[in-house]
């Protein structure tokens, strides 16, 4: 299986976030290239940087005024007397219906859902090369490849359209899928992170074109707690386009599974032709997040059932954190193939 992935997605090195009310170091570190890519050396595969096709199948997704956010609110925000390093919201609107600031310190507030993404100087253009890796990898697959693996990092499934969040600030998931769906594919998003894709969700939430479905811990009591309920379907064109399959804290590999074969029936009904799987290594036993308890042999049967569908298959990176069986898990998962 190819990988694609650009060594400039390692430039983003967040230092911390806030996880109730305390800080913490950031765990969307670097570091974790070297241990996904040590599983991807165990299968062989080639490795390829993505070319740079421009900024417009971003567009595709993320408007203008939230791209011209990311690309300049570091150097904004350090012009404020005393700010810190890292962009990091102290304020959030009611709702997004309300006013749009001018303030560095506004929009910080309206285009970040939460503390946990803060942005340096070289988030940008890690987050813009990590999107490149998801284009190139859905380009591949409408070339021919059965399946591509695209190492993004920064991730981006809790990226909404225009909110960046939960470690993620171009969703691209969403993008792999947006540039399926402008050539003729039919796209299902199969979700398997620990925690709810809201952002790929929101942004197919009135949509009929592209199936979401997301497995993930119940938000009543986790990240990101208020989206990712069962009882949303979609709305508009998208009513009945998107399914959540939400487990309780714990849950293993039977479970997760169980719930798996769920979503695959979903996508099969619904009529995809091409997969973009949201892989999250996160449901792991040994996470760092300890929500589930999917093993290392369980990764290796979700990536026997995913592979068994037989449809093109894009596997974007989500989350899955610094842990010794990090690459043991992502190897697991992409023999499956």
């Amino acid at each position: 299986m190819i990988t694609v992935f650009d060594e400039g997605q390692r430039a983003h090195d967040p230092k911390f976030f806030l996880s109730s009310g305390a800080q913490y170091p950031c765990p969307e570190q670097p570091a974790r290239v070297d241990a996904l890519l040590s599983g991807i050396r165990r299968l062989g595969g080639p490795v390829v940087a993505p070319p740079d096709v421009g900024i417009e199948p971003i567009r595709a997704v993320h408007p203008d005024r939230y791209l011209t956010f990311l690309k300049t609110i570091h150097a904004r925000w350090s012009r404020i007397e005393g700010a810190s390093a890292e962009v990091i919201p102290n304020i959030h609107p009611a709702t997004r219906t309300d006013g749009y600031p001018k303030s560095a310190v506004g929009q910080a507030g309206y285009h970040m859902t939460d503390t946990s993404c803060p942005i340096s100087a070289e988030t940008w253009d890690a987050a813009y090369r990590s999107a490149q890796s998801a284009i190139h990898a859905a380009d591949l697959v409408l070339e021919g490849e059965r399946s591509v693996y695209a190492l993004c990092r920064p991730p981006g499934h809790h990226a909404f359209a225009e909110m960046a969040g939960g470690f993620c600030y171009l969703n691209n998931s969403a993008i792999a899928a947006e540039r399926l769906t402008a050539a003729g594919r039919k796209v299902a998003v199969l979700d398997v992170d620990l925690h709810h894709g809201n952002g790929t969700q929101g942004i197919f939430y009135d949509r009929g074109d592209v199936l979401t479905v997301s497995i993930h811990a119940h938000p009543e009591r986790y990240y990101p707690f208020f989206w990712g309920y069962p009882g949303e379907t979609g709305v508009g064109e998208g009513e009945g386009a998107n399914l959540n399959l939400c487990l309780e804290r714990g849950t293993g590999d039977e479970g997760f599974l169980a719930a798996l074969g769920q979503g695959l029936e979903r996508v099969g009904t619904w009529g995809a032709n091409t997969l973009v799987l949201a892989l999250g290594l996160d449901p792991f036993e040994g996470d760092p997040f300890a929500g589930l308890k999917v093993t290392t042999p369980g990764f290796a049967r979700i990536g026997r059932a995913v592979a068994s569908t037989g449809l093109p298959t894009v596997i974007v990176q989500e989350g899955g954190y610094l842990c010794p069986e990090l690459g043991d898990n992502l190897a697991a998962v992409l023999s499956g193939w």
